[in-house]
C-alpha cells in the first residue's frame, strides 16, 4: 500500500491546482486558462485602459492640429436700434440729429490658411506622436497580460503546495498511526509516537500557512484582472511544463526582439516627434499664405437688405521676435537629443531583458529536471526509512527527517516549475510575441 501511496504522490506532483469556492463574473464562462487570464489582463487591468485613455487624447490633440488647416468660418446677426449726429462727421451744409431708426446686418466671415509649414509639421508631429500612443497602448497591455499570466501561475502554484501538504498529512497521520501501534506493541519506544505526533502537527501547519497563500494569491490575480475581491477563480491549467519557442541563440533572440517589441518602435515614433517639432519651429521663419473674405447684407428693413462682400489674400512675413524662436529651436534640439538617449537606452534594456529571459528559462529547466529527481530519491528513501521502521531497526528520527525531505523536495519542484512558467512569460514578453503565446 505503501508503495502505491508512494506513487501517487510522485503524481501528485504533476497535478494541477484547483481553485473552488463562487462563480465570479468573467467575460466568458468555465474555468480560466492563461491565455484568457492573460486577454483580460490586456483589457481590463487598469494600467492597460489608461493607456487607450492616453491614445484617445492623442486622436484629440491630432483633431485640434488639422483643425490649424481647416477654414474657419463665422456668421453674425444684429439689430441696432440708434441715431447719428451729423455734426459729428462736418458734412458741409448737415446738421443736427437724426431720428432713431433699425439697421439689420447680417454677415458671414471665412478664412483659410493656404501655407503654413509650421503647421503642417506640427500636424505630422501629432500624427507621429498618436502613433507612439498606439504603440505604448500594446505595450502597456503585453506588460499587464503579463503580469496576469504571473499571478495566474503563482496561484497554480499555490494551489500545488496544498494538493502538496494535503498528501504530506495523509503520510504524517499514517506514520502516526504506525508508531502508536508499534508502541503498543512493545516494538518502539513511547518518544517514537511523540515525535509522529509532533511532525504530523508540523505538516498540518504547513497546510495552514499553504492554504492562506493561496487565498492571498487568489486576491491577487482577481485584483490584477479587475475582478471582484470576494469572487473566486477555477483554474484550468496546470503547471505541467509545455513546449515553446524560444530562440536557444541570444544574439538572434535579440535580433528578433528589437524587431519585435512595441517599446522600441514607440520610441522611434517619440523621436520623429520630437524631430518633426524641431521643423516646426524652424518653418516658423518661413513667410505663411493666408486668405480672408467677408460678406454682409445690411439695411433698416429686413425687405431692403443690400449685399457688400470683402476678400483678400495675405502674407505674413515674420521677420524678428525678439529671438524667441531661436532660443525655443535650441530647447526642442535638446529634446531630440535626449530622446535619443532615451532610445539608445531602450535598446539596450531590451537587449538586458531578452539575455536574462534566455538564462532564467535555461536555468528553471534544468532547477526543475534536478528537482524531480530529487523528489524521485526522498520518495524512495522515505519508504525505505518506513520498511526498517516497522522491521524495529530504526526510530521513528529516520521516518521524520525522510518525511522533511520528501516536503522539501516537493517544494523545491513546485518553485522551480513556478519559476519555469514565469521565466516562460517573460521570455515571450522579451522578444515581443506575448499576444502569440498559446
Amino acid at each position: 500500500m505503501r508503495r502505491a501511496l508512494s506513487v501517487a504522490l510522485l503524481a501528485l506532483a504533476g497535478l494541477a491546482a484547483r481553485v473552488h469556492s463562487q462563480a465570479v463574473v468573467r467575460l466568458s464562462p468555465g474555468p480560466l486558462t492563461l491565455v484568457e487570464a492573460m486577454r483580460l489582463g490586456r483589457e481590463q487591468a487598469v494600467s492597460a485602459v489608461l493607456a487607450r485613455l492616453n491614445v484617445k487624447l492623442a486622436d484629440a490633440r491630432l483633431g485640434q492640429r488639422r483643425a490649424d488647416l481647416l477654414p474657419l468660418v463665422s456668421g453674425a446677426g444684429r439689430l441696432t436700434r440708434q441715431t447719428l449726429n451729423f455734426d459729428e462727421f462736418g458734412f458741409p451744409g448737415v446738421s443736427g440729429v437724426t431720428d432713431p431708426f433699425n439697421v439689420w446686418s447680417f454677415q458671414v466671415k471665412a478664412s483659410q490658411t493656404i501655407y503654413d509649414a509650421s503647421l503642417w509639421a506640427r500636424q505630422r508631429a501629432a500624427s507621429d506622436s498618436a502613433k507612439a500612443a498606439g504603440l505604448d497602448a500594446i505595450a502597456a497591455g503585453d506588460l499587464a497580460a503579463a503580469t496576469a499570466g504571473v499571478a495566474y501561475v503563482r496561484l497554480l502554484g499555490s494551489g500545488e503546495e496544498v494538493s502538496a501538504r494535503l498528501a504530506d498529512s495523509a503520510i504524517a497521520a499514517d506514520l502516526l498511526e504506525q508508531s502508536r501501534q508499534l508502541v503498543i506493541s512493545g516494538v518502539s519506544p513511547p518518544i517514537d509516537s511523540t515525535r509522529s505526533s509532533v511532525n504530523f502537527a508540523a505538516v498540518r501547519t504547513q497546510l495552514i500557512i499553504a492554504r492562506n497563500q493561496q487565498d492571498r494569491n487568489r486576491l491577487e490575480l482577481a485584483r490584477t484582472l479587475d475582478l471582484p475581491p470576494g469572487g473566486a477563480v477555477q483554474l484550468a491549467d496546470s503547471l505541467a511544463v509545455v513546449g515553446d519557442q524560444v530562440p536557444a541563440d541570444a544574439d538572434s533572440a535579440v535580433a528578433f526582439a528589437l524587431a519585435h517589441r512595441t517599446e522600441m518602435r514607440a520610441e522611434q515614433q517619440r523621436l520623429e516627434v520630437t524631430q518633426r517639432s524641431l521643423k516646426a519651429i524652424r518653418y516658423e521663419n518661413l513667410p505663411s499664405l493666408g486668405a480672408a473674405g467677408q460678406y454682409t447684407e445690411s439695411g433698416n428693413k429686413l425687405n431692403g437688405l443690400e449685399g457688400s462682400y470683402s476678400f483678400g489674400v495675405g502674407v505674413n512675413i515674420p521677420i524678428f521676435d525678439g529671438l524667441k524662436r531661436q532660443t525655443r529651436a535650441s530647447e526642442q534640439s535638446a529634446r531630440v537629443e535626449e530622446q535619443l538617449l532615451r532610445l539608445h537606452d531602450t535598446d539596450r534594456q531590451i537587449e538586458t531583458e531578452t539575455r536574462q529571459a534566455l538564462l532564467d528559462i535555461s536555468a528553471a529547466r534544468q532547477q526543475s529536471d534536478l528537482a524531480r529527481d530529487r523528489l524521485r530519491l526522498a520518495v524512495l528513501e522515505l519508504d525505505q526509512a518506513e520498511e526498517r521502521f516497522k522491521a524495529g531497526i530504526a526510530s521513528s528520527i529516520e521516518t521524520t527527517n525522510a518525511q522533511l525531505n520528501v516536503v522539501t523536495a516537493r517544494d523545491v519542484l513546485i518553485q522551480a516549475r513556478v519559476a519555469l512558467g514565469v521565466a516562460r512569460l517573460s521570455a515571450y514578453r522579451a522578444l515581443g510575441v506575448l499576444a502569440d503565446m498559446q
